[in-house]
């Protein structure tokens, strides 16, 4: 009865609203199942519409540029909602700010900054997700993170449809989390970034970007950082508790570990996601049986 309500109530988007979706391609792990509704809006007003409607009766998950999630290859029983091209949108306003739309990628508001003469942007370069999925856990890279740019968020509650700004002041962010709630889909942000030349902006770039191809692998199936760095039970770097716990050339299936750098997980074939989630969970094990850590996951799961 409610899938037929959606249904129904759809035929009157001009967005995209589809059923029976498969997710796979939509992630870099490219690993995932079918979603019973698919919706890409791309405009707030049709969003807005949704969620006041059904947004406290159907199980909704956003999905980003896909780079740090590991979906189920199984049915997911409601609506997979990823923003469009009109939420990528990022304009310039005085005194060095820039607001940028949740579903712009990382790059592409490293890139703008570069291009206005603007610092403090240059890390963004390195993450390869979105503006939404960046605030969701306070990304970051050498030394850097989105706190320490942030202006406010705008933000729609998934259950009501309501919109409304947070001021980051108002905002508490820890490594890799901030205590925003999940029942709030990020729209956009305002950010405060510096006047900078530009030639010292893309010296600072290409440094980072050079450091990041030297250890980290590129072009393969990952999720990015498969594991936060443990910085409350130890000094040690994530990647070498996992070195000196784990045989690196374990596997599961087509689920591997990165020879370039082992907190990097790898679908080397047609991997499913017991794969990997066997996988992450033989690391857990090892790290903790070995060192008495407990690591816990960067990477989204859904099971």
């Amino acid at each position: 009865m409610l899938d037929q309500e959606i249904l129904k109530f759809s035929k009157s988007f001009k967005s995209t609203f589809l059923s029976n979706y498969d997710l796979k391609k939509l992630n870099w792990f490219n690993i995932g199942g079918i979603t019973k509704f698919f919706f890409k809006p791309e405009n707030l007003d049709e969003l807005a519409q949704f969620l006041k409607n059904f947004g406290n009766k159907i199980n909704i998950f956003v999905l980003g540029a896909g780079s740090n999630i590991l979906l189920n290859d199984k049915l997911f029983d409601g609506v997979v909602i990823k923003l469009g091209k009109n939420f990528s949108n990022i304009s310039l306003l005085p005194n060095n700010i820039i607001v940028a739309g949740a579903g712009a990628t990382d790059k592409k508001l490293s890139d703008f900054a570069l291009n206005n003469s603007i610092g403090g942007f240059e890390f963004l370069s390195c993450i390869p997700g979105t503006v939404g999925g960046g605030l969701k856990i306070n990304s970051g890279c050498y030394g850097n993170e989105f706190k320490d740019i942030l202006l406010s968020v705008q933000i729609i509650d998934k259950k009501s449809g309501l919109i409304k700004t947070i001021p980051s002041s108002q905002i508490k962010f820890g490594y890799r989390k901030s205590n925003i709630s999940k029942d709030y889909i990020y729209l956009s942000a305002s950010f405060k970034g510096k006047e900078k030349k530009k030639e010292e902006i893309e010296s600072e770039i290409n440094f980072m970007k050079n450091k990041k191809n030297m250890s980290q692998p590129s072009r393969i199936k990952t999720g990015g950082s498969t594991f936060k760095n443990p910085i409350d039970q130890t000094s040690e770097k994530v990647w070498e508790l996992i070195k000196k716990s784990v045989p690196l050339e374990t596997c599961f299936g087509k689920a591997s570990i990165s020879k370039k750098h082992c907190n990097f997980l790898v679908n080397t074939g047609n991997a499913s996601f017991e794969d990997m989630y066997k996988l992450i969970r033989f690391i857990e094990k090892n790290v903790k049986s070995k060192t008495g850590v407990i690591l816990e996951t960067e990477i989204e799961i859904i099971k």
